[in-house]
């Protein structure tokens, strides 16, 4: 099938990838000239496990090609998949300017056309928005809604770090559709997959990626809280969170179960805020929801407070982005650490081999700029130069590189938000909750 992305950001290039390996003719539209020429020279847009061989492997084959052309992206496709940003504004809920915009763009390229066109919504969207958006492409395109065009929605589950395992062995495929021919048009983009297909009501696809984001923010505070309790009672929270994961029948899933630092990125903080915004704007209190962000924030604190009180000014921190095995910065709580002692005084150096700032771009890049603008001054990939330099070693991610820190070098304090070691917080090694 001829399918066209709207955005090349982390979702849409996933997917393109994904679908070209699938088989699939893929065509991207982005504003973006650098991402469109990234692309075309068959190199993915942003940094993702295996990501670079898809693109390079659908654009080898001829299955993969991007454009600033709205025109082009639309002419040489049945299907558009939306998948720009829907950022959080300053109350919380989500901004649709940027899918407004490419509704408008495919509304106007559709003017005319007398073949079927479905337009499918990956960007996480309030509920509602699929039918405002028919209204939208109706006004621009002339073609009536149902007839001429649909807009369903198609939420997607991808993980930053194993999002190719994710979009292949998805929990289930979400179409929110009430036009039976989109909806045998997507199942058929998707028939490959070795999922249940899931159609429901529209809006109950819009709102899925909300409930289940804000779930496992909430699941990740949970385990947080536990670990903070178990620790002032010298136990180990990981064994009693083992012990709560054994309970599949009620507890459900182990996933995200695991005390340790607070979460971030650009999905569960954007999603969970856009929830409670949902929630506020019917004139509901959402007490717990309301509360995970603020113990979210507090766990940051928690980790704050272990440097303070260590007493030693020359920090090392190894690992900026929110998770590792990517490059995305946003949000993420490991750049408000930094962020925060920098304002402190604290002598910093950073060490991330992931992140490269002459390579971040769009929205990862401007969060860089905002919050570390002298960032390519403090990170490196040498580890030694960092240990090294540092009188505090704050480890932010897991890896077997961090794995024997405190032991090989005994005279640094080790502060563990990523548990690298099961050892309880004694002689030189702090885990923050175990």
């Amino acid at each position: 099938m001829n399918i066209s992305i709207f955005g090349l950001g982390y979702v849409g290039c996933v997917s393109m990838g994904c679908l070209a390996k699938q088989g699939h003719m893929v065509i991207g539209m982005d504003i973006s000239e650098t991402k469109n020429e990234l692309i075309n020279a068959g190199k993915a847009t942003i940094l993702e496990k295996d990501l670079d061989n898809l693109i390079e492997d659908g654009r080898s084959k001829g299955l993969v090609q991007a454009t600033a052309n709205v025109d082009e992206a639309i002419k040489n496709s049945q299907v558009s998949i939306i998948c720009v940003g829907t950022p959080n504004n300053e109350h919380g809920n989500l901004s649709l300017a940027y899918i407004e915009q490419t509704a408008r763009s495919i509304g106007s390229s559709l003017k005319g056309s007398e073949e079927f066109h479905v337009v499918a919504v990956r960007s996480t969207v309030v509920p509602g928005t699929c039918d405002w958006l028919a209204e939208l492409i109706e006004e621009e395109s002339g073609l009536v809604n149902n007839e001429g065009f649909a807009v369903i929605s198609n939420p997607e589950f991808l993980r930053e770090g194993t999002a190719i395992k994710d979009y292949f062995e998805p929990p289930m495929t979400v179409i929110g559709s009430s036009n039976e021919r989109a909806t045998e048009i997507m199942k058929s983009v998707y028939k490959e997959l070795d999922a249940p297909i899931a159609v429901v009501e529209t809006k109950t696809a819009e709102i899925i990626k909300f409930v289940n984001n804000s779930y496992h923010a909430l699941k990740i505070t949970f385990a947080n809280e536990v670990g903070n309790i178990c620790k002032s009672l010298g136990m180990d929270s990981h064994d009693v969170m083992e012990l709560f994961g054994m309970d599949t029948k009620l507890n459900i899933s182990t996933a995200y179960f695991k005390p340790g630092f607070a979460y971030g990125g650009s999905c569960l903080p954007k999603d969970l805020k856009g929830l409670v915004a949902i929630a506020r704007d019917n004139h509901l209190n959402v007490p717990v929801l309301e509360s995970v962000s603020r113990s979210n924030r507090e766990q940051i604190r928690r980790a704050l407070e272990i440097v303070y009180e260590s007493g030693r000014r020359k920090v090392g921190i190894l690992g900026l982005s929110f998770k590792e095995g990517t490059d995305d910065l946003r949000m993420s709580p490991n750049v408000q650490i930094a962020e925060t002692l920098l304002g402190k005084g604290y002598k910093l150096n950073i060490f991330d081999s992931n992140v490269k700032v002459s390579s971040l771009l769009g929205k990862n890049r401007s969060y860089m700029q905002e919050h570390l603008p002298h960032l390519d001054e403090l990170i490196t990939d040498n580890l030694d130069d960092v240990i090294v330099n540092s009188e505090i070693l704050v480890v932010c991610h897991k890896s077997n590189l961090f794995s024997e820190l405190d032991s090989k070098y005994p005279n640094k304090v080790i502060i563990d938000l990523a548990r690298n070691s099961n050892k309880t917080s004694e002689n030189n090694y702090n885990g923050i909750c175990w």
